[in-house]
């Protein structure tokens, strides 16, 4: 068996030169270009992508790259980050407010507290020629 010893400056180098990490998207940026519309209290989770968690009280879903949702939540999630799996409590066809979830972090096995989501604002791109 042979141990292989790296020195810890020589570590350093491998961390610079590893590939950079992803850059968290920002509410601005995932809303860019788009008009809101009017909230909604229900939408149809079989037509979106999602959730991305944004920060601990906003969410994005897209749906079919048309449309983004945005959904403040009610209140303040306590310890939802971006890398976060949602556990979503669904009823039915729809997502609405109040639904209950719970977030789980990367690399352990309980999730978070129950959170609720909150109403769901459209953002469309604004028609061509208007």
């Amino acid at each position: 068996m042979r141990i292989v010893l790296i020195p810890i400056a020589a570590l350093g180098l491998l961390g610079a030169a590893a590939p950079a990490a992803p850059r968290q998207e920002t509410i601005e940026s995932a809303l860019a270009g788009r008009v809101a519309g009017k909230p909604v209290d229900c939408v149809d989770h079989s037509r979106l992508d999602g959730p991305q968690v944004i920060d601990d009280k906003t969410l994005i879903y897209r749906e079919s790259g048309r449309r983004v949702w945005r959904n403040d939540l009610i209140g303040v999630c306590p310890g939802l980050k971006p890398m976060d799996t949602l556990i979503v409590d669904v009823f039915g066809t729809q997502l609405c407010r109040n639904d209950r979830f719970r977030a789980l972090t990367p690399g352990l096995s309980i999730p978070g507290p129950y959170c609720r989501l909150g109403k769901f604002t459209p953002y469309d791109k604004p028609a061509k020629g208007k």
